[in-house]
């Protein structure tokens, strides 16, 4: 179910689990996940045991690594919450160089077009330069990012100072989610 036939690899959330007193960690902590793959339904098991994976519920799959972030080790299935995070900007290049890499869009389509603003400029089409990574020539250095992103089905979305001034070439920066 929140795989959406594909649309959802590589797509962010934030999970926590929750109401469960014997396995839930103290504090309810969260951990962040990347989808990678598709949960494939069982339908000869029921959807309490073994048949988690069947429509319409929704399934985290997780590593054992992420899993003990959250809840005991011997727990097997556990409640969480989840929420989606926002698109991510992470910014390369030199001064004479500038890319980002733009990721976890989380809907039907493909990004086709990406703009960058600063504050001191209007702003500025980028090129592809290979699959979600995109490149201007303009020095920003100095400069809050925004970022406008539209797919392929023509739905743009615009994120405002989501890189502050002081912003530097390999860190990531959150903006709005489609």
């Amino acid at each position: 179910m929140l795989f959406n036939r594909g649309s959802t690899c590589g797509a962010c959330f934030e999970l926590r689990c929750v109401d469960h007193i014997l396995w839930c960690r103290p504090g309810s902590p969260s951990v962040i996940l990347t989808a990678t793959d598709f949960c494939p339904p069982n339908y000869g098991l029921s959807s309490d045991y073994g048949g988690w994976c069947n429509f319409p519920k929704e399934h985290f799959e997780m590593s054992e690594a992420a899993f003990v972030e959250i809840a005991e080790r011997r727990a097997d299935i556990v409640p969480v919450q989840y929420r989606r995070g926002g698109l991510r900007f992470t910014v390369s290049g030199s001064s004479h160089f500038y890319q980002v890499l733009v990721t976890n869009v989380g809907l039907d389509g493909e990004v086709i077009a990406v703009k960058v603003k600063g504050s001191k400029t209007g702003w500025i089409p980028m090129a592809r330069n290979w699959g979600q990574n995109w490149q201007s020539n303009v020095n920003l250095t100095g400069q809050p990012l925004s970022f406008e992103v539209t797919t392929s089905n023509r739905k743009t979305l615009t994120s405002y100072n989501v890189a502050p001034a002081n912003w530097q070439f390999g860190q990531t920066y959150e903006g709005k989610q489609f």
